[in-house]
Parts: structure tokens; sequence; C-alpha cells
């Protein structure tokens, strides 16, 4: 992508589950693990047409224009990620969180609540998890790729913001199997499943 999308934007971002304890006990692995892991995800991103704003230690954020491309990365890159044979004594899991919302850009990088809620969002998933907002859902709704659903987890009150977050976990085959978000209480439904079809209805 030339340059950052502006306005409402969606924004995906990713950590690495247990880096810590993997860079404490393994550190040589780790590195050569951090290498391959950081050209899987920005490949993904750059792919779909995303722009990467930042990278913290193994965390990666990143804007879209749209949802849908956002999800494409996302999901690219766990495929890649799970298709790997780590050098670690256990396989890289990245947890991934997906937000739509209006930013404000600057100089590159962006600002405003729905940084945050994107944020609040990725420190309840787990590893493998990519878990999506009521907001990106409800614009990914019509246009998941085949094979590709959103199961309903329910609603959470993600830390330290006023309005509750409904959640959703994106399924797929390769993906972690469903589970319940981490470090919130969930209400409502968690058994809704939207699938995507392929004639796209």
């Amino acid at each position: 992508m030339s340059g950052a999308p502006s306005g409402t934007v969606t924004l995906l971002f990713t950590d690495v589950e247990g880096s810590t304890r993997l860079w404490d006990a393994e550190r040589d692995a780790m590195a050569e693990a951090l290498r391959r892991h950081d050209e899987i995800m920005r490949e993904a991103i750059e792919q779909a047409g995303g722009y990467v704003f930042k990278t913290v230690g193994d965390a990666f954020c990143a804007a879209f224009s749209a949802a849908r491309p956002g999800l494409d990365a996302a999901l690219t890159a766990q495929q890649g990620l799970a298709a790997q044979s780590w050098p670690t004594s256990r396989p890289i899991v990245v947890r991934m969180g997906l937000h739509a919302g209006v930013c404000e850009e600057r100089d590159g990088d962006y600002f405003g609540p729905a940084v945050n809620r994107t944020a609040r969002l990725l420190a309840v998933a787990a590893g493998g998890q990519v878990l999506v907002s009521g907001a990106a859902a409800e614009l990914l709704s019509d246009e998941l790729p085949e094979g590709v659903g959103l199961r309903e987890l329910g609603t959470q009150q993600l830390k330290d913001l006023s309005r509750p977050e409904r959640v959703y976990q994106v399924e797929a085959e390769f993906l972690a199997a469903p589970a319940p978000a981490r470090g919130a209480a969930v209400r409502g439904s968690a058994n809704g499943i939207r699938e995507g079809r392929p004639d796209g209805a």
C-alpha cells in the first residue's frame, strides 16, 4: 500500500503468545523464529493491501481501508504460521484482534478510541485465535470467504472501556478451535455462527 488509510479504517493487532518465556529459555531459537514470524506477518499484511504502522517486539499493528482485506491478512498469516516447522520447543502461536472505527492518522501512526478498543480486544484473545469486534463483524457479514465463519462469543466488558463489546471468533479449518475469550466475563449467546458461501450470499 502506498500510504496510510484515513477516516474509518480496519485495524489488525497481533501478538505472539508466551514470547517472554520463549526468549528467556530459548534465545537463539526464538531469534530465528521471530525473523520468520515477522516475514510471514509483513507479507500477509502487505499482500492484502495493509499498512504496518507500528511494531513493538513481536507485536504488529496494521491498518486497512476495509474489513475484508484485514480479515484476509489475518487468515493468510495464521495459515502461514501454522504451516511452519519452528526451531523453538513449541510452535509460535499468535493472537489477533480486528476492529473497525474512525481513527486520527498523524505522521503514519493512529490514535483514538478505535486504537484502544483494538488493543483491548487483542488482550482477551488466546494464541491462534482471531477475535473480531461487533463493528468489524457487521462489515464482514456479507463478504466472508468461503469456509470461514464468525462465532459469536457474547458481550465482554473490555478493560478500561465504558462500552461493552460484542466479540466474535473467526472460524476456519486451520484456526484454533472455538474457545471463550480470555480475561473477562462473557454475557449472551455463544452459538451464533455466520458463514461465507461460495456465491458470497
